[in-house]
């Protein structure tokens, strides 16, 4: 019978590349940004990201994208559309006492999200030019665009004055891989228990689930987009970020536009990314296309770029101070540019044997022992005269 009805026919044996997801952290530093306005402005870098996004979802029609705003004072999604903070906020100042939510106009509501970014000479685009551009394509220009706008629109000077060269970065990474995370669950869930893990057949050492085409889990990986300076407050919650990427096996991608940063540059190195330092901003599209479009499995096949030289200095728990040497907890493993007081460790109090750190040296004269009785013998036979 099985002959007859040909149930092999229906049997799928999945042959196609696994997809991938891409999550973008996007660095949107106000202070930071207006340091590079002369040579790369926001809204140019914006739409180099947005060709290289485009080029993501080009590959697989399976591919997602996800980007997340790196502000000065909170994370917030820029796509997609309906994790977007913003709508949740506007939701709750919206609600009555009687806990009703008023209802926007449909119209006005559609038109919202169809705000898309003015062009060069001051014109919108026309119908036919919406209707000529792939769907995907334009459903992530203008949720990008019209959150990013809103997110620009909604800082003000309060916002900046606790650090204006800061950014949430540690939120931003959280928030990737809370996503990734449960992208991958419904990856897994909706294709019969395929593996959760972003790793592949070759980073795990065996290839013949690649050679067979089957399935190898979501594939995730994290692009930040960086141009502010580290922030030694953070050093915590973003190397929990870095191990937490470890364990998952998500690489860490950096695209560092603007000075140097040692948490980030550890963590690409951690998690086996990409790092890179661009020494003309201008170039931005080239990098982007060239050194960060491939995807775990096709990296198996090409040179990648690596670090010479990386710097694994660490910041202190107690001052937040990037330090070279220092006192680590054997307990807790905190860091610490001196000694705490009373020597008990600031994290989990346990009391630290220092030794004789801190103590006077014994000073003792030229020639030691034997120099100190020949003075008493001079001073004996003085004392005879």
């Amino acid at each position: 019978m099985n002959a007859v009805d040909g149930s092999e026919h229906y049997e799928h044996h999945p042959n196609e590349p696994s997809p991938s997801l891409l999550a973008i952290v996007l660095d949107t530093n106000p202070a930071a940004w207006a340091c590079l306005a002369d040579t790369l402005p926001l809204s140019k870098a914006v739409a180099n990201i947005l060709v290289f996004i485009n080029a993501h979802l080009a590959f697989n029609y399976a591919n997602q994208v996800a980007v997340i705003a790196s502000h000065c004072n909170k994370a917030q999604w820029l796509y997609p559309p309906g994790q977007a903070l913003g709508r949740t906020e506007r939701s709750r100042d919206q609600r009555h006492e009687n806990d009703d939510v008023e209802m926007e106009d449909a119209e006005q509501s559609s038109s919202a999200l169809r705000r898309t970014h003015d062009t060069g000479r001051g014109k919108k685009r026309n119908a036919e030019d919406e209707a000529n551009k792939y769907r995907p394509f334009r459903q992530v220009e203008e949720a990008v665009l019209a959150n990013l706008q809103d997110l620009i629109d909604s800082t003000n000077a309060k916002h900046m004055q606790p650090g204006a060269g800061t950014t949430m970065m540690a939120g931003a990474l959280t928030v990737a891989l809370a996503y990734i995370n449960r992208q991958a669950l419904d990856y897994a869930e909706s294709n019969g228990g395929a593996a959760s893990s972003s790793a592949t057949a070759g980073e795990m050492g065996d290839s013949r689930d690649a050679a067979n085409g089957g399935a190898q889990g979501l594939q995730s990986r994290i692009l930040v987009v960086s141009v502010s300076r580290d922030v030694a407050s953070q050093y915590i919650p973003v190397m929990n970020c870095i191990f937490a990427a470890q364990r998952k096996r998500i690489p860490i991608d950096v695209l560092k536009l603007s000075s140097n940063t040692t948490f980030l540059q550890q963590g690409s190195d951690a998690t086996r990314g990409i790092y890179m330092h661009l020494d003309s901003p201008l170039g931005i599209l080239q990098y982007l296309m060239m050194a960060f479009l491939p995807d775990q499995t096709a990296r198996r096949h090409l040179i990648l770029p690596t670090q010479v030289d990386v710097d694994f200095r660490a910041a202190c728990f107690c001052h937040k101070r990037v330090v070279d040497i220092g006192f680590v907890c054997s307990i807790c493993l905190s860091i610490f540019c001196e000694p705490p007081p009373n020597a008990d460790c600031l994290t989990c109090g346990t009391h630290l044997h220092l030794g004789d750190y801190g103590a006077k040296p014994a000073v003792l004269p030229r020639g030691g022992a034997n120099a100190t009785k020949k003075k008493k013998k001079k001073d004996q036979k003085k004392n005879a005269a």
